[in-house]
């Protein structure tokens, strides 16, 4: 490291090239561009000893404390933390501020859309070439009866589908967000409510014929339903606002080497 780049300090104190190695594996970087990782993990040291350096500047003491079970803070860390407590003090959000956001773009906060769903499954493993193939073959039968026939879905969906659904001629009930596959729940998205979607659908359990029975939209919440979320969400905006404005001054009064730390990495 240190033939490939150049020695880093923060007011006389040299950050260890060994030091920065290490915290540069927490640090993602294209493939190729390792000088990236390497400068993002060195301006985080600087950060750190510029932290350190103010703590002890002020006399600052803190007793480490207990992270988790068998883990506690180094002295360190206890002293970052304690300094960070102290000096970053984001401001207040106001009930003024949540109401703007909800009133800003209040379709954000719409309930999840639930869906009653009925499907035909032609299994096969994603590795299974042969398998995948012949399901294909299937969904697409399936899928020409249907054109012609689409009260055979439930027939279809006993004679045929490897789900336990068959049983219930494909019915897999409500579901909504988060409760099935990504690429099955897609196309749940773009179906009207008693539509069949024209193409099989294809995940890791194999080929899906799918029909939406019904579709509910989710409603939006109302603000007092919200509120305590947009607070978090502000509130956690308003402490790294802080804590960006408190490192950049810490920075602007040091003197560092090596690495500009006030510039953008990208």
């Amino acid at each position: 490291m240190t033939s490939l780049f150049p020695e880093v300090t923060i007011n006389g104190v040299t950050i260890a090239s060994a030091a920065i190695a290490a915290e540069a594996q927490n640090h993602t970087a294209p493939a190729g561009k390792p000088g990236l990782a390497w400068r993002r993990a060195a301006r985080a040291l600087i950060i750190r000893e510029a932290m350190l350096q103010e703590a002890r500047r002020v006399g600052m003491t803190a007793e480490p404390q207990e992270l988790a079970p068998g883990r506690r803070e180094t002295e360190d860390e206890a002293l970052i933390r304690a300094l960070m407590e102290e000096r970053i003090v984001p401001a207040p959000v106001s009930e003024d501020a949540m109401r703007a956001t909800y009133d800003a773009a209040p379709d954000r906060f719409r309930a999840p859309d639930l869906w009653q769903v009925s499907h035909i499954l032609y299994a096969a493993r994603p590795d299974d070439t042969a398998a995948r193939a012949l399901a294909r073959e299937g969904a697409a039968r399936a899928l020409s009866r249907l054109a012609a026939n689409p009260d055979a879905f439930g027939r279809i969906a006993a004679e045929q589908s490897d789900c336990p659904s068959r049983g219930a001629g494909g019915q897999l009930g409500q579901i909504g967000p988060g409760e099935t596959v990504p690429e099955f729940e897609a196309a749940l998205a773009d179906m009207a409510e008693g539509t069949i979607c024209p193409d099989p659908v294809e995940t890791r359990f194999g080929l899906h014929v799918i029909r939406m029975d019904a579709c509910a939209k989710g409603a939006i919440r109302p603000f007092d339903a919200v509120r305590d979320e947009i607070a978090a969400a502000l509130e956690k905006a308003a402490w790294a606002q802080a804590a960006q404005a408190f490192t950049a001054a810490l920075l602007a009064g040091a003197t560092v080497t090596g690495l500009d730390p006030m510039q953008p990495i990208h």
